[in-house]
């Protein structure tokens, strides 16, 4: 059997999909990655995976790329031949699906990480593109199978009719490497609050500066510090300068881009993400697997990791005032910070491993009778 997994960048392959092409590798399947070139594709490669290029466009809508991407990926489905096809990000998910169907490919799986920028955008803009990925989200899911990380999303489809409810899947994630991903001691010293997302102010990423500043102003003992790159062709995107003149003023430290978050997140004492919107994040999920505790948004996505005074604490989203106050609580109480982070930690282990999440994928794959993986 043949399952191509195709994403809009091998980053996010490499990243949040290796865990699932090992597995299905080791129940021998043959497994073909499908993306974009980048500096991830030797890796892929050095694990001993087949990787295609496909070029995906993340600036605009070229009608003239988009095309050259479609006819492109139809060309590589027809010569592949797979019997699966797995798509993640919306073009992936939009274009994979309709060349899947022209090539007549049996399995067709497409998974839903959020609602992102369309969903929420504002504006005559907003509502045009809405308008268009609705449509097309309805041609692209008709008789394949779709799989969500959180239950509103999964109900927001299914009330907009854009998917059937019994071709749909709940997933929370893409899994965790927990032997990559360990609990150890917080550092000595001033307590560090961590904030790991991409600059968007989508993110929270004001929310959190506006709590810092909040707290420094009343001498709070505690470091906040930034932890990713800037996506300028990001509608949302918070600007380089903005970001160091936070800095410079000593609100918070921005330690720009990381890809390796389990040498950052031993580096803190809580973990937090005042973000507006998510599918299931994978930064609260690291953080859980880290036994970190954590401060988040009270919004789908979040709520499926975090449980409210379990492993976290949660506020509503756009409230830096309710978000200082939940900081605080866990800045002064490191004991509650520790008993948090241990059941974050059991919560990784019994919901969110890369095994249990690779199996619930597979089970998702064997829905198509002809398969049994």
């Amino acid at each position: 059997m043949k399952v191509i997994l195709f994403a809009n960048t091998d980053w996010y392959l490499y990243n949040f999909r290796l865990s699932l092409a090992e597995i299905l590798r080791s129940k021998g399947a043959e497994v073909v990655l499908l993306s974009p070139s980048g500096p991830y594709v030797v890796q892929l490669q050095a694990a001993g995976f087949r990787w295609l290029p496909l070029p995906v466009s993340g600036k605009g809508m070229n009608p003239f790329e988009e095309l050259k991407t479609f006819w492109e990926l139809r060309k590589t489905y027809r010569s592949e031949k797979p019997d699966i096809v797995h798509h993640f990000t919306i073009k992936c998910v939009l274009y994979g699906s309709v060349a899947a169907r022209w090539n007549k490919v049996e399995g067709i799986v497409n998974a839903v990480t959020g609602l992102g920028y369309i969903f929420h955008a504002l504006g005559w803009r907003g509502t045009l593109l809405r308008l268009f990925a609705r449509l097309f989200y309805r041609l692209a899911l008709k008789d394949t199978q779709v799989v969500f990380q959180n239950r509103e999303d999964r109900e927001t489809f299914i009330r907009l009719r854009l998917v059937k409810a019994e071709s749909t899947h709940l997933i929370p994630g893409s899994g965790v490497n927990l032997k990559k991903f360990i609990p150890v001691p917080e550092p000595q010293g001033t307590p560090v609050v961590l904030f790991a997302a991409r600059m968007l102010w989508d993110k929270g990423v004001g929310d959190f500066v506006e709590a810092a500043r909040i707290l420094k102003s009343d001498h709070q003992p505690a470091r906040f510090v930034l932890v990713g790159d800037t996506y300028p062709n990001n509608p949302s995107a918070v600007s380089p300068q903005q970001l160091t003149e936070w800095s410079n003023e000593g609100i918070v430290e921005w330690w720009g881009w990381h890809d390796d978050m389990e040498n950052i997140l031993p580096q803190s004492s809580i973990v937090c993400l005042p973000t507006y919107h998510e599918g299931a994040p994978r930064i609260l999920i690291e953080a859980a697997a880290a036994g970190r505790a954590i401060v988040s948004s009270d919004i789908a996505g979040c709520r499926e990791i975090v449980q409210e005074g379990i492993n976290g604490l949660t506020v509503p989203p756009k409230s830096p005032v309710e978000l200082a106050q939940a900081l605080r609580k866990l800045i002064d109480e490191p004991a509650e910070r520790l008993r948090m982070g241990r059941e974050g930690r059991k919560i990784a282990e019994n919901r969110f491993s890369d095994e249990i999440i690779a199996m619930k994928t597979i089970g998702v794959y064997n829905t198509y009778v002809s398969f049994n993986l």
